[in-house]
């Protein structure tokens, strides 16, 4: 009977969900592993191809890990919380709950349809006020404990839509919305102090098993820098006005020409002189109406104005001109920096444009010239630095950080990129901050008692006009008693960052029904550290130092027993897509299309179009729904070719024609299970060699998530019992290794066989070693370092017979000729190594 994938997998999916089959059980007594998917932003758009890849491998691991004899926890929920829900609101009228719960349930439709082994009995939402009681409890500890605080700091301010926007909402200067010219406007934020646990951030990452990219993008945000506060006076035409900076290369002072300070600095309107004040005013203006992402953007053209005055550079005395630009941000380091044009390429385009002066302070320490068209960066040796001339560069910046110390202008410190994390949000749609403002008392928490605080139920989202909150126009929500003095108080408006909920999803999963506690203590001791973390790259940076940061906090208090969270991280790669342009440069989607090998033509016209791989983009309509895929070909050919593309952590496109080859394979499958006759297998099991290599190789490849030679070598191994006849061990260890890729089709199969239960409750196959090794093995043979040719020769072969086929190398004799062997190097199955010496 021919595989329906549309009755076959609804089937196995009924079956597995009415015998509770994914439910994972609180048993300490089995060796545990905790994979975990970063989990989704439910959108109206649905699930996409992307997901599915990362969702796909960490499915096929726990399943496997399932029938290895772990007690794996693998559960899903949703990162509900978000701008676009609320932008969705405004504009349609429709509250973000219903939204938010209408795409959740779109969502989990197209999970349960590509089969993932979820337990849903874990499910979380971030939105969902069990959850957000924990939220706010996390940030009421952070209160207690001094990590949280308020400030004022400039956001991005839209006047026509009266409303502040994200970093990611302006492009070019520009509201993304109306198209409006964006202006920065100072705004009252809750700050998180995650600079004071800077170190231990960056210390703690040697002992994770990540990517190095994403490892040092981590490092680099943190962004440890060890150097020299120096204090400059201002000269004129405000005199002893001190301006602080920082470097990480104080041994170039002597090379200092002109200072720079951020166009918010609060010095600039002090030192700013009468003649340069309009200026200095409209350059003002013009940055307020950027981004900080576009004002630090190496690429961009360097701009300025000089503020008309000057600073005494500490150490030889010279007045050096003051000038703003944008790219020096008030809230990065001091707000300003003293510039060196001959040692930094930024501060050398600056002096290049605006005609500053160039003193070169540091020489190659080679001796080699420098380029005049560019900043020398490096170490080398101080000139032109009077009593530092001649010392190498580390030791020029220990006398100079000790001079400055002795004489009370500077002193060595160590400095870091990273800020204090702004938490407020001006929006509805997120988690209240649970704090009252109290005329007496200042800010006060609310008690844990009445946690949730709630988001009031209303119909309008709309903007403030002020940059506050939504919710502060509520006034029955916003008007309160203070918990300190039950005097007349309000509530906090600002909401919590997306962020939030995704900082510690990890640990509500461990016990996600607790009312009592937040998790128990001894599930989290089961269970933690997650063993495997995926997930897509853009989230190297801000979410993973944000919850490594809230755990570092949990373990100080005692409530977690790990100093991190994620043990192992791996990026899936991005899928890619094709498209197809006409000459008209509009897009076309694949039923227009008639593919004839690597060319494309418009079944209207028949005109060839252009073909190019890029991300998928709805404007582009190249977009793949898995929806789709999975109508046509089912859940299990999706689920193999998502893994069969290439390298999981590399880019690979989706090919629509390659797919074809993973549907072949899934059928053969199925025509050697459903033809298998115990009578007519072979009785001399002709493929007990192959069947081992092949349960190795497949092991070893999922433990390195190499999944797309594991599926080849699940191929070679079906063609082998295809061609030459099957045993039952045969085929029962074929369905068992198909069946973490194809579960659907793997149930299916074990059924057919007559098995009994579930594939996923069967055992792992497992191999002999010995049978697992070739006879012959390949060697390479070294002479004096270096390979110069390769050896056949029997695994277990002798020393004497490895040196006669080694010697029997023509290269190899070639490069022994007139020297005499002063060492033979032999290591079985690995390889062979000549050291001679002249003869």
């Amino acid at each position: 009977m021919p595989y329906d994938h549309r009755t076959v997998e609804p089937k196995w999916q009924a079956r597995w969900r009415d015998a509770g089959l994914h439910k994972t059980p609180d048993d300490p007594g089995r060796p545990k592993f905790y994979a975990l998917d970063m989990f989704p932003y439910p959108s109206g758009a649905g699930l996409h191809v992307g997901h599915c890849e990362g969702y796909t491998a960490t499915d096929i691991i726990t399943r496997a890990k399932r029938m290895q004899g772990w007690n794996v926890l693998h559960p899903m929920g949703w990162d509900a919380f978000g701008l676009p829900a609320e932008n969705y609101a405004i504009k349609h009228g429709i509250h973000p709950r219903i939204t938010t719960e209408q795409s959740i349930a779109n969502f989990r439709r197209q999970i349960d349809a590509v089969g993932f082994a979820y337990d849903w009995e874990r499910e979380v939402n971030t939105t969902d006020p069990g959850y957000v009681r924990w939220t706010q409890w996390i940030f009421l500890q952070l209160f207690k404990r001094d990590l949280a605080y308020e400030g004022v700091i400039p956001i991005n301010w839209c006047p026509s839509c009266k409303t502040g926007l994200a970093n990611e909402e302006v492009s070019q200067g520009r509201c993304e919305r109306c198209g409006s010219v964006v202006e920065r406007k100072d705004m009252r934020q809750w700050q998180l102090r995650i600079t004071r646990y800077a170190d231990r951030l960056l210390a703690d990452l040697d002992e994770l098993d990540w990517p190095e990219s994403t490892m040092a993008m981590q490092r680099n945000w943190i962004g440890r820098s060890e150097g020299a506060e120096v204090v400059f006076q201002t000269a004129a035409p405000v005199a002893g006005r001190e301006i602080r900076v920082f470097t990480t290369r104080p041994d170039t002072l002597f090379g200092a020409t002109y200072m720079v300070l951020s166009p918010e600095h609060p010095l600039v309107d002090a030192i700013t002189t009468p003649a340069q004040r309009e200026a200095v005013a409209r350059y003002q203006a013009e940055a307020r109406r950027k981004s900080d992402l576009e004002r630090t953007d190496l690429a961009k053209d360097k701009t300025g104005v000089f503020t008309g005055a000057t600073a005494q550079n500490p150490v030889n005395g010279q007045d050096i001109p003051v000038w703003i630009a944008d790219y020096v941000l008030a809230s990065y380091g001091t707000g300003a920096i003293m510039a060196v044009p001959a040692h930094d390429q930024r501060d050398f385009e600056f002096a290049r444009k605006f005609g500053l002066p160039i003193v070169q302070v540091v020489r190659p320490a080679d001796g080699a010239p420098v380029d005049p068209d560019q900043a020398f960066v490096g170490d080398g040796v101080a000139v032109s630095s009077g009593p530092l001339d001649g010392l190498p560069t580390p030791e020029a910046k220990r006398a100079i950080t000790a001079d400055l110390e002795r004489r009370g202008v500077g002193r060595g410190t160590v400095s870091y990129r990273l800020r204090d994390w702004v938490f407020s949000r001006q929006r509805y749609w997120g988690e209240p901050i649970p704090l009252v403002h109290c005329p007496g008392h200042g800010a006060v928490a609310v008690p844990e008692s009445e946690l949730p605080v709630r988001l009031p139920d209303v119909e309008r989202y709309a903007p403030t006009g002020t940059g506050e909150s939504p919710l502060a126009t509520i006034d029955d929500w916003v008007n309160t008693t203070c918990p300190s003095c039950d005097g007349p108080a309000k509530r906090e408006t600002n909401t919590m960052p997306q962020w939030a909920g995704s900082c510690w999803y990890y640990l509500r999963f461990l016990d996600p029904r607790n009312d009592a506690v937040i998790f128990d203590r001894a599930k989290e001791k089961q269970w933690m550290p997650v063993d495997l973390y995926v997930g897509g790259g853009e989230h190297a940076v801000l979410h993973l130092l944000y919850a490594r940061f809230w755990h570092k906090v949990l373990f100080d208090m005692g409530l977690v027993s790990t100093k991190e969270p994620f043990k192992k991280l791996r990026h899936q790669g991005t899928v890619l897509a094709y498209s197809y342009q006409d000459a008209m440069g509009r897009y076309h989607e694949l039923p227009e299309i008639e593919l004839r090998g690597e060319t494309a033509i418009l079944k209207a016209t028949g005109e060839t179009l252009k073909v190019t791989v890029e991300k998928m983009a709805k404007s582009k309509m190249n977009g793949v729904n898995p929806d789709d895929v999975i109508r046509e070909y089912g859940a299990d050919v999706m689920r193999l070719y998502e893994m069969f593309m290439g390298e999981f952590e590399l880019p690979k496109p989706w090919d629509p024609r390659a797919i074809e080859g993973v549907n072949r394979f899934g059928k053969r499958v199925w025509r050697l299970v459903e033809s298998f006759d115990p009578a007519a297998a072979p009785a001399d099991d002709p493929h007990r060699v192959l069947r081992h290599k092949t349960i190795k190789r497949v092991t070893a490849d999922l433990e390195r998530m190499q999944f797309n030679t594991a599926i080849a070598a699940m191929m070679e191994y079906t063609n082998a019992l295809t061609a030459d006849g099957a045993t039952r061990e045969d085929v029962l260890t074929l369905v068992k290794l198909v069946g973490p890729y194809a579960p659907h089709l793997g149930d299916e199969a074990w059924e057919k066989l007559g098995e009994k239960g579930f594939l996923l409750q069967a055992s792992w196959p497992t191999y002999d070693p010995a049978l697992t090794l070739d006879a012959l093995v390949t060697l390479g043979v070294q002479v004096d370092g270096k390979v110069r040719g390769s050896v056949e020769i029997a695994r277990d072969a002798s020393e004497a017979d490895a040196r006669q086929a080694a010697l029997g190398v023509a290269n190899v004799a070639r490069h022994l000729e007139g020297r005499a062997i002063k060492k033979f190097i032999y290591k079985p199955g690995r390889i062979i190594g000549i050291v001679s010496a002249p003869g």
